[in-house]
């Protein structure tokens, strides 16, 4: 879970880092690994709330 967190964290940060750079030089290649990140870290986070619905599912039964 902990790696998880840590995971959708530092693709948030990334995101965000990337963007910013791409607001300060306009260069495409930023946006469109802004974009790959983000589709990453979306990807991270239904994993994320996946792990956390089966544990409760595992719970319940």
């Amino acid at each position: 879970m902990l790696v998880f967190r840590w995971l959708v964290l530092l693709l948030l940060v990334g995101a965000a880092v990337t963007l910013a750079v791409y607001v300060g030089t306009r260069d495409r290649r930023w946006l469109r690994l802004t974009l790959l990140i983000a589709k990453w870290t979306v990807i991270a986070g239904l994993g994320f709330f996946g792990v956390l619905l089966l544990e409760r599912l595992v719970m319940v039964v």
